[in-house]
């Protein structure tokens, strides 16, 4: 049994590598989604965690071996090694950088799967079929950010508050961020972005001039990490 629960908007036809959500008449559309995380105001209150981690089901495992994670902090010098200055004492290089998928325009996980199970939308999120995962964990392999976390042990029992709208995964699948494709659906932003008090993050079509996405990367200094790799990440950090 995969789910703790059924979406009132999840397909029937799941395990078909079609879409999970059926997409309301208010669903918000984009040709490609991407988010733009300010390092300067995140204060690392991990607000944005505790509220993506509660909506998804995912467990808290205190192994660090075993941990599932979509959304979490790392330091400055361990998102963007080599960018790093020991002479500056001040600015985005001190702070933590919120980190998830970063829904790369060109992913690798997407090319190494075998059963398809991880594929890429037409508006450039990367989900997940749960059904299709054998775990194989070459997505793992594949994926330079270490954005997916495999469940080495039934997750179920280690849901604090268990939320029934979303289902849960089991043993022996990968899972990760997928924007909040089933918020997207119901004409909601990312949750992670309603709930930061600092409005640290954004989400929107950077195919849309007009979005705030767009106006923010044609104002703001951005870094896109490890842009060497040709994956061309669909996550942006104003610096």
């Amino acid at each position: 049994m995969l789910g703790l629960g059924t979406l009132p908007i999840a397909s029937a036809l799941a395990g078909t590598g079609q879409e999970r959500f059926s997409p309301a008449p208010k669903a918000l559309a984009g040709k490609r989604w991407a988010m733009v995380v300010d390092i300067n105001k995140c204060d690392n209150c991990m607000k944005c965690q505790r509220a993506c981690h509660a909506a998804h089901n995912v467990p808290d495992i205190k192994d660090r071996e075993e941990e599932v994670k979509w959304i979490w902090s790392e330091p400055f010098e361990k998102v963007f090694p080599g960018l790093e200055n020991k002479y500056v004492g001040h600015g985005a290089q001190k702070h933590h950088c919120m980190v998830m998928c970063n829904h790369c325009e060109n992913p690798a996980c997407v090319r190494v799967c075998p059963t398809k199970a991880t594929y890429k939308r037409e508006d450039g999120i990367v989900m997940m079929d749960y059904h299709r995962c054998v775990g194989c964990r070459y997505c793992m392999a594949a994926c330079p950010y270490g954005a997916r976390s495999f469940n080495f042990q039934d997750p179920r029992p280690c849901i604090k508050q268990k939320n029934l709208e979303y289902p849960a995964r089991r043993k022996g699948v990968v899972e990760k961020c997928n924007f909040c494709a089933e918020r997207l659906a119901a004409g909601l932003l990312p949750l992670c972005v309603e709930a930061c008090p600092r409005n640290v993050l954004a989400f929107g079509d950077l195919e849309n001039p007009h979005s705030q996405v767009r106006k923010l990367l044609t104002t703001r200094l951005a870094l896109q990490r490890r842009v060497e790799l040709g994956t061309h990440p669909n996550v942006y950090y104003l610096v």
